[in-house]
């Protein structure tokens, strides 16, 4: 029974890290260089898993992707941002995440998964119209705040500042499927 506890206690404190541990640490710890180290692929693998078979919330969908070097269907967690009746994904490492160039490569076409399937197909969004999108993307992912060098509650000026460094995609439903990209 201790034991069972004991690695309950574990699990929520690394569960919520990105809501205690300073930024600074939990990017070093996690992505070192801006890149998820071994351990935070492994994680979102399972986090992939996990929001594709829709056990979390529904606001928390696996993208799939094709590579666009590799052509292999490749698998990411998001939290999908709502904002004045339209949902987005936001790239929380920036222009160098790899499933923000594959959806530009592309063409914005790639499937959500969430219990189901949903053929979807983005558009990016201007720098410009970002700022209040990723104030709402911070108050729904706290795994993302930490990548953020401000507070979820700061004024839109402030997010008008770091916009340009964090790409934004509108989503726009296509059609619903019950394959993924392997078919």
């Amino acid at each position: 029974m201790y034991v069972f506890l004991i690695i309950l206690i574990m699990v929520a404190g690394a569960l919520s890290m990105p809501l205690w541990m300073p930024r600074a640490w939990y990017r070093a710890i996690y992505y070192p260089g801006g890149r998820p180290n071994a351990l935070a692929r492994r994680n979102n693998a399972l986090m992939a898993w996990i929001h594709g078979r829709g056990i979390a919330p529904s606001l928390m969908v696996t993208l799939e992707t094709r590579g666009r070097r590799t052509g292999k269907i490749l698998r990411v967690p998001l939290v999908v941002a709502e904002f004045e009746g339209n949902r987005y994904l936001v790239s929380m490492l920036g222009e160098h995440a790899d499933w923000v160039r594959n959806l530009r490569t592309s063409g914005g076409e790639a499937l959500m998964l969430h219990g189901s399937v949903e053929t979807i197909r983005t558009e990016e969004v201007s720098v410009a119209e970002r700022a209040p999108i990723l104030r709402a993307y911070l108050k729904r992912a706290p795994g993302a705040r930490p990548h953020f060098d401000i507070d979820m509650n700061a004024p839109l000026e402030d997010f008008a500042r770091v916009a340009a460094r964090y790409p934004v995609f509108r989503i726009l439903p296509q059609t619903a499927s019950a394959g993924t990209l392997d078919s």
